[in-house]
C-alpha cells in the first residue's frame, strides 16, 4: 500500500497492464477524459519498466497474461510498495477474489470491466489512503504487549524487535485492530476499517485473513492477541499506547 498522501482530485498517475489492447485503449481514454494521466503495459517487462522511470499512483492489473501473470506480479512487489493495486480478472469467483486480496490487491474487479466502476474504485482507492495519511503523523508508533506498529513505515517488531512480514491486507487489518482495541469489532466494520466504506463485503476473506494475522502474531509471543467474539466478530485484546 502507499504511504505517500494521494490528492482528491483526479491529479494521480495510473498505469494500465493488460495484454488486450484495446481493453487498455477503452480505459485510457476515459480516464484522461478526467484528467489523469495514464500510462500502459502489455506485461510484467513493461510494467517495470514504467514503474522505474515512473511516479506511478495506482496499478490496474490484469490476472491472467501470458508470462508473468499478475498475481505473481503482485506477489513480487510485497507490501512496501508505493502504489496501490486493483486487480481485474475473468476470474470472478468469491475464491479468485479472496486470494487477490490475501497476496496484496487492494481492490479486485471481474471482467468485464465498466470504466465508471473502475474510476469509482480508483477514487474510494484515494479516499482511504488520504484519510490513512491524516491519521499517521511521524513518530507516531502504536504500543501493544511488547510489541510495535509503525504505520508511516508500515513495519511491525516483535517483543525481540525482529520484523515481521505482513501483507497489505494483513498491515491493514493489525493497525485497524490496534485503533480500535478491546472492544468487539463485526466483520463488516474490520472491512470497512481496513477497506474502506465502498469495498464489497467478503466475509471469508475477512476470517483467512484474521487467521493468517493471528497465526504470525502468535507464533512470536505467548499472549491472546486477536479472540473470536462467537456470533460478533473479533476482539482486539490488549492495552494500546501510542508514542
Amino acid at each position: 500500500m502507499p504511504s505517500r498522501s494521494l490528492n482528491v482530485d483526479e491529479s494521480q498517475t495510473i498505469l494500465l497492464v493488460d495484454d488486450d489492447e484495446s481493453l487498455r485503449t477503452l480505459i485510457r481514454d476515459f480516464l484522461r477524459s478526467y484528467g489523469y494521466r495514464v500510462f500502459e503495459a502489455d506485461g510484467g517487462d513493461a510494467m517495470r519498466r514504467i514503474l522505474a522511470d515512473e511516479q506511478i499512483d495506482v496499478v490496474v492489473l490484469d490476472v491472467m497474461m501470458p508470462g508473468e501473470d499478475g498475481l505473481s506480479l503482485t506477489r513480487s512487489f510485497g507490501a512496501s510498495r508505493s502504489f496501490g493495486i486493483i486487480m481485474v480478472s475473468a476470474l470472478g469467483s468469491e475464491t479468485d477474489r479472496i486470494v487477490g486480496l490475501e497476496i496484496g490487491a487492494d481492490d479486485y474487479l471481474a471482467k468485464p470491466v465498466s470504466p465508471r466502476e473502475l474510476l469509482a474504485r480508483i477514487r474510494a482507492f484515494v479516499r482511504r489512503q488520504n484519510a490513512a495519511s491524516a491519521r499517521e503523523q511521524p513518530g507516531a508508533n502504536y504500543g501493544f504487549a511488547n510489541w510495535r506498529l509503525d504505520p508511516v513505515r508500515r513495519l511491525l517488531r516483535d517483543p525481540q524487535k525482529v520484523v515481521i512480514s505482513l501483507s497489505g491486507g494483513e498491515f491493514s487489518l493489525l493497525q485497524a485492530f490496534v485503533e480500535r482495541p478491546q472492544r468487539v469489532l463485526t466483520r463488516d466494520q474490520l472491512l470497512e476499517y481496513a477497506r474502506g466504506p465502498d469495498s464489497e463485503s467478503f466475509d471469508r476473506a475477512i476470517d483467512t485473513q484474521i487467521s493468517r494475522l493471528r497465526r504470525k502474531l502468535e507464533s512470536r509471543c505467548d499472549d491472546e492477541l486477536i479472540r473470536t467474539v462467537r456470533n460478533e466478530g473479533y476482539m482486539f485484546m490488549p492495552k494500546v499506547t501510542r508514542a
